[in-house]
Parts: structure tokens; C-alpha cells; sequence
């Protein structure tokens, strides 16, 4: 009995092939056509599995918006289209996004087969907190927007997952400890499966210093422990911040409400700082 049509991504190991899971092989066998990266590694994949090389289509950054309109075509006919990229899951910082939003806009069904992720394998190997985290992908490569990007990031008190290539790591690790602080704890793993898998960690200003003095090789994944919780303002901090609206001609009661809104403080604490300045 033939299966319905449907979109289906398939996650493909990121670096040791024995990662490929039995799921995986049996949807790409099944497939009618599978959207690739690269059409030679793709065919290494499948010839790995012992699959019969069925047709392939490369899909990149470049060319994804026109080729969805070939996919949903096929999805029309009654195909099975299979989506891979060139290691991981398809639609992470890779294509794959698009065919899903056109499928899923033309009505068609769109599977998952779950498979390797670089980002999450880095991140539970870094030994930072899990629980909550973001995902980045790679930052900005042009000035401007890099350094708004990481100013935005700085004060972000969850992990961050951010990826790199080799050739610009030295410059990725120097700008988070130039806007970040340089203390602040970070695990930068690269060939993950891989034969020279590896997770350095440290702080920002030691990766930075590491990367220079040996450039690391391969894909790379760096895993940033989020901002710390801000300290608390202190009496002096109040007291600056009262005196500011008395100044501007508010009331000591007017003053007080507003500081304790503002910086969520107890607002008895608060007016009681604002009656000891006597005004």
C-alpha cells in the first residue's frame, strides 16, 4: 500500500555515521525524491545505508525560495520528498525552513524523523545549566549588527548556543568577552562524534587566549553560561533615584511609589529612605 504524501525531515549524524537511525534509513529508501545540500556527501550517506540512490535535489540558502515551488509540486503528485542537510537537523541554521512553511501553507503533511543536533549535543556535554536556553545559530557577520546582537545577548540570563566556523572563532570568542563579562563561563566544543571530538571550558578571556594560541579545527559549537541575576540596588542606588524625582518636584509619597515600582522594591523600605533625606 503507498504511503500518503508528505514533507519529511529527516536529522543526519553530524559527524559519526553510525548515528543514522533505522527510521532515518527506512523514509529515505522510501522516499520519491530527497533535498540535499550537497549532492555528493548525500550520496555518500546514502550509499553507507546501502540505499539505491534515488533522485536527488540540492536545496542551499541560495536557491530554497524558488525550490519549494518544485516541492510542492511533487507533494501535489503524491510524493514522499525527503529533506536533509549536510549533518544535523534540517531547519537549523540550515534550509529547510521554507519548504516547511510552503508545505505546511499547501496543506500537506510534514513529518519529523528526529536525529542528531549539534547545538543540543554541545550543550549538554558543556556542563552549563540546560533547563532553559537559546539558540543563536551564528551571529551577524557585519560590525553593526553584531554588536547589537551581542549587546541584546549580554544580559540574557539563559545559555546560550551559538555556532562558528573555524576561521572566525578567535573573533567570535573575543567579542562575547569584550561584550560580555570575560569571566563568564563557556564551553566551546568542535568535531562533536567525531574521531577528535572535543570540550573546552573555561572562561571567555581564556577561549579567546586558547583559540589564538591553537586554532581550533572542524565545526565548532559555543555554549555560553547566561548572565548572572543583577545585584540588588542598595540604599545608595535609592537614594540617588529619590533625590533625582524630589528634585523634578515630586512628593516624598509620589517619589517613594514610583522608585519602589520601578525597581521592585518593598515600598516601606523606600519611603522611609525618602523621609531621611528631609524633604
Amino acid at each position: 500500500m503507498s504511503r500518503p504524501a508528505a514533507l519529511i525531515l529527516i536529522g543526519t549524524p553530524i559527524g559519526n555515521l553510525g548515528d543514522l537511525s533505522p527510521r532515518a534509513v527506512e523514509e529515505l529508501a522510501g522516499a520519491s525524491v530527497i533535498c540535499c545540500e550537497d549532492t555528493r556527501r548525500t550520496g555518500r550517506l546514502l550509499q553507507h545505508a546501502g540505499i539505491d540512490r534515488p533522485k536527488l535535489l540540492m536545496v542551499n540558502d541560495h536557491n530554497e525560495s524558488t525550490r519549494r515551488i518544485q516541492v510542492v509540486e511533487r507533494l501535489d503528485l503524491g510524493e514522499r520528498v525527503a529533506v536533509v542537510t549536510d549533518a544535523g537537523m534540517p531547519g537549523i541554521s540550515d534550509p529547510g525552513e521554507r519548504l516547511v512553511a510552503a508545505a505546511v501553507r499547501a496543506g500537506h503533511t510534514v513529518e519529523v524523523v528526529p536525529g542528531p543536533s549539534a547545538g543540543v549535543t554541545a550543550l549538554v556535554a558543556s556542563g552549563l545549566p540546560t533547563a532553559r536556553y537559546v539558540f543563536e545559530g551564528f551571529l551577524p557577520r557585519k560590525a553593526t549588527a553584531r554588536a547589537e546582537r551581542l549587546r541584546s545577548l549580554a544580559a540574557e540570563p539563559r545559555t546560550l548556543v551559538i555556532y562558528e566556523a573555524p576561521h572566525r572563532i578567535v573573533r567570535t570568542l573575543t567579542d562575547l568577552a569584550a561584550a560580555f563579562e570575560p569571566t563568564r563561563r563557556v564551553a566551546v566544543a568542535r568535531e562533536l562524534t567525531k574521531l577528535y571530538e572535543e570540550v573546552w571550558r573555561g572562561s571567555l578571556a581564556e577561549a579567546a587566549a586558547w583559540a589564538t594560541e591553537t586554532p581550533p579545527r572542524g565545526e565548532i559549537v559555543v555554549v555560553v553560561d547566561g548572565a548572572p541575576d543583577p545585584a540588588p540596588p542598595t540604599d545608595d542606588d535609592v537614594v540617588a533615584e529619590l533625590r533625582r524625582m524630589l528634585d523634578d518636584g515630586a512628593t516624598t509619597r509620589d517619589a517613594a511609589a514610583e522608585v519602589a515600582s520601578r525597581l521592585g522594591l518593598a515600598k516601606k523600605r523606600v519611603y522611609n529612605l525618602a523621609l531621611s533625606l528631609g524633604r
